[in-house]
């Protein structure tokens, strides 16, 4: 009996085990189907597996979208505390990796005995008698300065160096270009790691007293200015510094880029006071040269004479007076409209120009021909503020230059044909109006800014082949 039952219990129990799961059956997998398929629901299910799919979508979209967010690098950094421990370590870091860069440059000492090296190892060209090496020479040299003066001057005798140079029929270089190259490197070098040590933030830029503070520092190595009166100086740095801001900080932000002041023509203008002892400068060079002492008392000069209240600034009545009142008076309008700012009342007539924007106005119409000159002027040309200058900005601008014109007695002008002589000079690309770029592109722009601001300016340009003839003539007449 007891054996019967167990049978039919194991029989039992093998019959549940050979059953299939439900999601194996036939009939389950197309129920599935056909749920799945949304075939067989109703409108509200349907919405409801849109709305899923839609919503999942977006989950997604938003998940890469995060991802890929995250691989964007940071581009702004909070600068540390003054004071803070963050910071000393950053100043103590900077210290230390800019003296590490002034021990690897060459000294004066050494700057001499790679001379004489080039001199005691080169070869006379029979030709022009000019001192030259070829390569092997070129690396015999290198041997001979590493020894004498240290690995530090090895990195100037690469191969690259050498292939930068003019090389003659035998593949030589004169040794004088070379030298003058490492030299130049030097200066420069040094240039960089002086103003990079005045650079407080550490963000690459000088800020208009650490400009200045980096100029009074040369100011006791360049020859022409070493007799300059202390009470001077101050006033000096701004004049220069100034120079570097105008055309190396254009959007007037306040401070200007370091690369960018080493690549300038500035500081290569600065470096010339260096170079040529005050004697061997005639005075009109030191005239052209805005960071000689000369130049820069006449600046100075110039506006205390313009200055008529002694009030530290100048009104558009006192800057009219200024190239004895050849400058139009929409000009000067235009000026203060652009360039200078409001006064604190912020009314019209309390608009005043300070001595930074004096001397941003003369570069500018000192440098009328290159691009930050000539963006200087033509927003004062541009009348409407709309990128391009018409016909009829034309006619207005030139209608106060005619009228100096006819004023100093000359003969009657047609400002029509002035306006079509302008068009014929800039040849703008669309006929109807003349950019800024224009003007860049037609290489007289100067002029062009000239015979609308300035009578003087029209004068030159119409007598300028009369002009020419003149700078001929003296060099006949002291012959004869």
């Amino acid at each position: 009996m007891y054996s019967g039952s167990s049978d039919g219990e194991s029989h039992d129990t093998s019959t549940q085990r050979r059953i299939p799961p439900a999601s194996s059956m036939l009939w389950v997998r197309n129920l599935r189907r056909y749920i799945g398929s949304g075939a067989g629901l109703g409108s509200e299910a349907l919405m409801e597996l849109e709305t899923k799919r839609i919503l999942l979508e977006i989950f997604k979209d938003k998940q890469q979208k995060s991802q890929e967010a995250g691989t964007i690098p940071s581009f702004y950094k909070k600068k540390p505390e003054e004071g803070s421990i963050s910071q000393r370590v950053q100043r103590l870091a900077k210290y230390r990796f800019l003296k590490k860069q002034s021990d690897l440059l060459l000294n004066s000492d050494d700057l001499a005995a790679m001379w004489n090296c080039l001199r005691e190892n080169c070869v006379i060209d029979d030709g022009t008698g000019a001192e030259k090496m070829n390569y092997e020479d070129f690396c015999h040299i290198a041997s001979v300065c590493t020894e004498q003066i240290g690995p530090k001057c090895r990195r100037f005798f690469s191969p690259s160096n050498f292939m930068k140079f003019e090389k003659d029929e035998a593949g030589r270089i004169a040794i004088l270009p070379f030298y003058l190259y490492v030299m130049r490197t030097v200066s420069l070098t040094q240039a960089r790691i002086d103003m990079s040590e005045l650079d407080e933030d550490s963000d690459g830029f000088l800020q208009s007293q650490e400009m200045e503070s980096y100029i009074s520092g040369l100011i006791p190595n360049l020859a022409q200015l070493r007799d300059m009166p202390d009470a001077f100086t101050n006033t000096y740095c701004r004049i220069a510094s100034q120079k570097f801001f105008f055309f190396c900080d254009p959007h007037r932000r306040g401070k200007a880029c370091i690369k960018k002041i080493l690549l300038s023509n500035c500081l290569q203008e600065l470096m010339e006071l260096h170079q040529e002892s005050e004697e061997e400068v005639t005075d009109t060079e030191q005239a052209e040269n805005w960071f000689s002492l000369t130049s820069a008392q006449r600046i100075c000069d110039m506006f205390l004479a313009l200055d008529k209240d002694c009030g530290g600034s100048l009104s558009k009545q006192e800057l009219k007076e200024y190239a004895d009142g050849t400058l139009t008076e929409i000009f000067i309008e235009r000026v203060f409209d652009e360039h200078v700012r409001r006064g604190k009342s912020g009314s019209g007539n309390s608009r005043e120009m300070d001595f930074d924007s004096f001397l941003d106005f003369v570069l500018a119409l000192e440098n009328k021909d290159t691009p930050e000159g000539l963006t200087y002027l033509f927003r004062c040309l541009d009348l409407q503020g709309r990128g391009f200058l018409t016909t009829a900005d034309i006619h207005s601008l030139f209608r106060d230059v005619h009228q100096k014109w006819i004023e100093g007695g000359n003969y009657e002008l047609c400002i029509e044909d002035v306006r079509d002589e302008i068009w014929d000079m800039v040849k703008p690309s669309d006929p109807l109006k003349i950019t800024l770029d224009d003007l860049l592109g037609c290489k007289q722009g100067g002029t062009v800014a000239s015979m609308l601001i300035d009578v003087r300016g029209f004068w030159a340009h119409d007598n300028r082949e009369n002009l020419l003839q003149e700078e001929e003539e003296p060099p006949e007449e002291e012959s004869q």
